[in-house]
């Protein structure tokens, strides 16, 4: 077996992060792998499958304890084992990022914008507001007009309605007119939603992540467990962008997007390492019925597919 000989610099990287940030990397875990496979597995499991990257025992049990008692994880005994699932509220609260990560492709955008004019909002909730609905797009155009040309009005009202703000807002949704996405709006784009900061961060992923898959695209009959852990943190250190990343449509973006390429290298690595990675977590994850079952079929629609 052939193992993933720059997984090491991946490794260290991690483990040079003060704290190390052991809970969000569980929430990797879940949504990567654990979920596909049923949604629960053994803590044993989860200790022995993330132990080479850092994250002893006690780490593993006190992250475990915290995601627990924030309404991420719920717990299931079974003798004198225990098995973790996410809650109700925990897998909703990342199924909009896990989707974003595996789509195969981006919406096509329409050219309309949605505006709001939050004049009549606090500080306080224009900033919660903006963070409500960061998730689609929204950044901040002016002082006290935001907008998004990524979302529909449904999907505003609904945070509108859950934060009480529906009195206090303005909204518009824009048509489709050319001059929507001519430079000077692209300029805009660029200076209010930060572009150049987020493709410096893409191209730092592109930078990471690169000698892996030159390493892989020499190499057959990969090390499984070396394929778990290069498939963890690279879905990690992704996963950690589309955060930052309001998902704009490809007419507002730069041409030379490093978005765009970083999502073909998080792409390819992810279809090459994928067979054997789930061949080591038929061997090595357990759930309350016995070995974890196989993955769904949704599961190998990531990433328009994989082989």
């Amino acid at each position: 077996m052939n193992k993933i000989n720059t997984l090491d610099t991946l490794i260290t990287r991690f483990q040079q992060q003060k704290p190390i940030r052991a809970s969000s990397l569980v929430i990797t875990l879940y949504g990567d792998t654990i979920e596909p496979h049923g949604g629960t597995v053994w803590l044993g499991s989860l200790i022995k499958l993330l132990e080479p990257m850092g994250i002893n025992e006690r780490l593993m049990r006190t992250t475990i304890f915290r995601l627990t008692q924030d309404g991420w994880l719920t717990s299931d005994k079974v003798g004198r084992k225990s098995y973790y699932s996410l809650t109700g509220s925990g897998r909703r609260k990342f199924e909009q990022a896990f989707r974003r990560v595996y789509s195969a492709n981006q919406t096509v955008w329409d050219g309309s914008w949605c505006l709001i004019m939050t004049q009549q909002l606090s500080a306080e909730e224009r900033k919660q507001l903006l963070d409500d609905l960061n998730w689609q797009g929204f950044g901040v155009l002016t002082g006290q007009l935001i907008g998004s040309p990524n979302t529909n009005l449904s999907d505003v009202n609904t945070v509108l309605a859950s934060s009480g703000l529906q009195s206090k807002v303005i909204v518009f949704k824009t048509h489709q007119q050319e001059e929507l996405a001519g430079r000077q709006v692209r300029m805009m784009v660029r200076e209010c939603w930060e572009l150049d900061k987020l493709g410096a961060h893409y191209q730092e992923f592109i930078n990471l992540f690169r000698p892996v898959w030159q390493e892989l695209d020499e190499k057959d009959n990969l090390d499984p467990e070396s394929c778990f852990l290069t498939r963890t943190l690279l879905i990690h250190e992704y996963r950690k962008l589309l955060l930052r990343d309001p998902q704009l449509p490809e007419e507002l973006l730069p041409g030379d997007w490093e978005g765009k390429a970083a999502r073909q290298l998080c792409r390819n690595i992810y279809r090459k390492i994928t067979p054997a990675t789930e061949k080591w977590l038929e061997k090595n994850l357990e759930s309350a019925d016995g070995p974890l079952p196989e993955a769904s079929q949704a599961f190998y629609q990531r990433f328009g597919g994989l082989n």
